[in-house]
């Protein structure tokens, strides 16, 4: 070693003489150039083969490399240099992925959409193309044996630790897609339903004045009565149920909403005679008391067109646009999801239709009773719809009574409803029994003479003629 560094001090003082003796200006021809070097080109390639053989020395794991060519060959073998292709394609793409990136994160500051997106997907692009190159070569390596492989193998694991996090944010950002792809269609959704009712002016402008066959309207009011009577027994079960569970005496709460009933009736007919036993209903029948109550309770002010909610006139100062307007909104309500209308609008005329109601219908101490506490009812006197299994279905039969009201206030002349009261004389053209009537007391005989004990549910005389029968739970009359 001590020798070569000699030999090239000695090789650099004698160019440095010759270039002070013979100056490049000084020379006419290269010829002369070249004889003045000879000399000293001899010493210094005897100098560079020097070294060279102590780097090849110290490196003998490269020289294995080109042993593995074959020997001095100048051409690398066909899988050497599909190793070395496959590199360079490595090294390219993650070039090419750096910048995309870059780019990425420029495009949130300021925020520009539709950067971001070119960026996002020249980011994903490459690293699909780099899991290629990454499989290629694993399929190279593995093919290949000798070895290298614990070396190429290591090389795979290191590019895998790179590219890993990448494809982890990626597959994050595939989620958050997701994720405000289905809050995008949920908003769409609540959007349609919040305009639903705005467009009832623009239609009934923009659209031939004709009116819907009264008889089609009619149609539909039978089948929402249906609906509503369907809503009414959901939930009373519902509310029965809870009953049971809270321990209640239910035949207490029988005689309770017995004792209401007679009181309304003698308070409508001062006349008509009472003269009934304790507890009309038996234990099994408790669900009809029960379904009087509730019903009472949702129907009472369905004559006037906002159930007393207000002092609105608008039925008798403009009645055709009225009428027009309340149908037009039970088409629009029809298929509608009350909770989803009400997390939207909660204070609309629906949404204080059911605070009235609810308060009506559930009393504190039954609440409390039923539930623990008070806090559905502290949410409903704070103008919010409870998120609760037992709301939701107060919300079924809500909107099916509110769907009837619109109906009633779209046909002219409205419906007209009726209630049997305790005592009266039943009337088959005009109520029908919700038991059967030789079961519902047991040692009734045939042809004795049946009266209402309770209403269960009103009915409704047509204008065509049609009446919807009332609901009532009949006793033998003494």
């Amino acid at each position: 070693m001590s020798s070569k560094v000699s030999n090239f001090s000695d090789l650099i003082q004698r160019v440095t003489a010759s270039c002070l003796l013979h100056p490049l200006a000084g020379i006419s021809r290269a010829d002369d150039l070249s004889d003045a070097g000879d000399d000293d080109d001899d010493d210094y390639h005897n100098a560079i083969a020097e070294e060279q053989e102590e780097e090849d020395f110290d490196d003998n794991e490269d020289l294995k490399i080109n042993s593995d060519w074959g020997g001095g060959d100048e051409n690398p073998p066909p899988r050497m240099a599909e190793v070395e292709m496959l590199m360079s394609q490595v090294f390219d793409a993650v070039s090419v992925m750096k910048r995309a990136y870059v780019s990425l994160q420029e495009s949130h500051c300021p925020w520009d959409p539709d950067k971001m997106r070119i960026a996002d997907v020249a980011v994903v692009a490459e690293l699909r193309r780099v899991g290629l190159l990454k499989e290629r070569f694993r399929r190279s390596v593995s093919g290949g044996g000798g070895g290298r492989g614990g070396r190429w193998g290591l090389g795979a694991a290191r590019m895998r630790e790179v590219v890993a996090p990448y494809e982890a944010a990626v597959e994050e950002l595939k989620k958050e897609v997701k994720v405000k792809e289905a809050e995008i269609d949920n908003l769409r959704e609540k959007l349609k339903t919040a305009t639903s009712f705005d467009r009832v002016s623009s239609k009934s402008k923009g659209k031939s004045k004709r009116r819907v066959s009264c008889t089609t309207q009619v149609e539909l009011f039978e089948s929402t009565m249906g609906l509503a009577k369907e809503a009414s027994k959901a939930f009373t079960s519902l509310l029965l149920s809870l009953m049971r569970s809270a321990h209640w005496d239910i035949a207490a709460a029988v005689r309770s909403i017995e004792a209401a009933s007679s009181t309304n009736a003698t308070m409508n007919n001062p006349t008509a005679t009472t003269t009934f036993t304790d507890s009309i209903a038996g234990a099994s029948h408790a669900k009809y008391a029960l379904e009087s109550y509730v019903n009472r309770k949702i129907f009472q002010g369905f004559d006037h067109e906002t159930f007393y909610m207000d002092g609105s006139l608008s039925s008798i100062l403009n009645p055709d646009q009225h009428r027009r307007d309340c149908f037009t909104q039970y088409r629009d309500m029809k298929a509608m999801d009350p909770v989803e209308l009400l997390s939207i609008l909660p204070t609309c005329s629906f949404g204080n239709f059911c605070f009235k109601k609810y308060l009506s219908i559930v009393h504190p101490k039954m609440e409390e009773s039923l539930f623990g506490d008070l806090e559905q009812r502290r949410q409903v006197l704070d103008c919010h719809h409870p998120r609760s299994q037992f709301y939701g279905e107060f919300l079924g039969l809500a909107k099916a009574v509110w769907l009837l009201h619109l109906l009633a206030f779209s046909l002219d002349p409205p419906p007209s409803h009726f209630e049997a009261s305790r005592g009266a004389e039943f009337q088959s053209q005009y109520m029908e029994s919700v038991v059967r009537v030789s079961s519902s007391n047991g040692g009734s005989k045939v042809g004795m003479a049946m009266a209402v004990g309770f209403p269960v549910s009103p009915g409704f005389k047509v204008g065509n003629g049609s009446i919807i029968k009332a609901r009532v739970y009949l006793v033998p009359k003494n």
